[in-house]
């Protein structure tokens, strides 16, 4: 896995999953299998299948958790150069007369709903190191489209 870059809200988010679900979902899903084990035969035990299941899912999931966590570098939104786009940067911007605003996060914690896109995305990528008043255009499937920067926090 290549490293990556994360913003510190993303890390801890990251860090807080992996510790409920290595505290406390582990210990639910373990007394649910203990469950299922007084209940008889094992062999047709549906109980004691769907907690054995959750069990690996958690265990994958603990797993992806910690290698991610160990590939990625946390950046701080503090650029030497006030007002220059950069991770954890929002951006509001003008576009075919509409005013938006997008927060530059990792691929990881990307919500584009939610205005969070991704670093790596086109938009992303285009938003990176720019400043307000700059204008970029961005290729979409629906043609090239111009976004103005409009403020940079």
């Amino acid at each position: 896995m290549n490293e990556q870059i994360i913003t510190r809200e993303g890390y801890n988010k990251l860090v807080e999953e992996l510790n409920y679900l290595s505290n406390t979902r582990r210990k639910e899903i373990a007394e649910r299998i203990e469950r299922a084990k007084e209940l008889g035969d094992l062999s047709e035990n549906a109980e004691y299948s769907e907690a054995k299941d959750a069990q690996a899912l958690n265990e994958g999931r603990i797993l992806e958790l910690s290698n991610t966590l160990k590939n990625v570098t946390v950046v701080e939104n503090s650029s030497g150069d006030k007002g220059k786009i950069d991770m954890g940067s929002i951006v509001k911007v003008s576009c075919n007369g509409q005013e938006k605003e997008y927060e530059i996060v990792s691929f990881n914690e990307a919500d584009p709903i939610n205005g969070k896109i991704s670093n790596e995305s086109p938009l992303g990528m285009a938003f990176l190191n720019r400043k307000k008043g700059d204008e970029v255009i961005v290729e979409t499937p629906r043609g090239e489209v111009k976004y103005k920067i409009i403020g940079v926090k």
